[in-house]
């Protein structure tokens, strides 16, 4: 008896959404998975269309299907365009420029939307910043919280970081380069200089 077929990478004529995890700096990372979808789906939403062409360059893979634009900016005005081409019953991959998507990145509005209306949403597992950073940080992570970024500026990152001091789990945050050493400050003036801290980058 034949297994079951894996649902999630067959069956291109029923209408579904995928998100799949992107690289972060390392191109190797990349699933088998991830170069099949990029391959065969009809429509690829992307964060930034630039990337993920360079990407699919890099893995030697060719996109057959319409690419889209899909950043913070236009999430609300794409998705009812891309939820009635799965309803039509096309395949519509979701990725961002480097890890998961909704994680701090675009695709909220979709996969809500989706959910709400019984379409069918799968996911590839792949690279991820968050777990990435725990496993590599040293610290105490059996519990932790994703707290997303930081508010930019000083007095609101402050009172955001106050909001944090009780916190006995571990932090785990994004924070853009040119900003990290000045926040790392902020967080030892409000949490203790004696708080343990552990930062990481793409592809370190």
């Amino acid at each position: 008896m034949n297994p079951a077929p894996d649902v999630s990478d067959t069956d291109k004529g029923n209408g579904r959404l995928v998100l799949a995890a992107t690289p972060m700096g390392q191109v190797d990372d990349a699933s088998s998975r991830l170069r099949h979808a990029l391959a065969t789906a009809d429509i690829v939403a992307a964060e930034d269309t630039r990337r993920t062409k360079a990407l699919a360059q890099a893995l030697d893979v060719t996109i057959t299907g319409n690419i889209v634009s899909y950043y913070d900016q236009v999430e609300a005005a794409r998705t009812p365009a891309l939820l009635d081409a799965i309803r039509a019953g096309s395949t519509v991959l979701l990725v961002t420029d480097a890890g998961m998507p909704i994680i701090s990145d675009p695709g909220l509005s979709l996969v809500s939307a989706a959910a709400e209306r019984d379409i069918p949403v799968t996911c590839f597992p792949g690279p991820s910043a968050v777990p990435t950073a725990l496993a590599l940080s040293g610290l105490g992570v059996g519990h932790f919280l994703f707290d997303a970024f930081p508010p930019r500026k000083a007095g609101p990152r402050k009172a955001w970081l106050e909001s944090l001091r009780n916190e006995k789990r571990a932090i785990v945050f994004f924070e853009s380069p040119h900003r990290i050493a000045e926040t790392l400050a902020d967080a030892a003036q409000v949490l203790g200089s004696d708080r343990p801290a552990w930062a990481t980058g793409y592809g370190r």
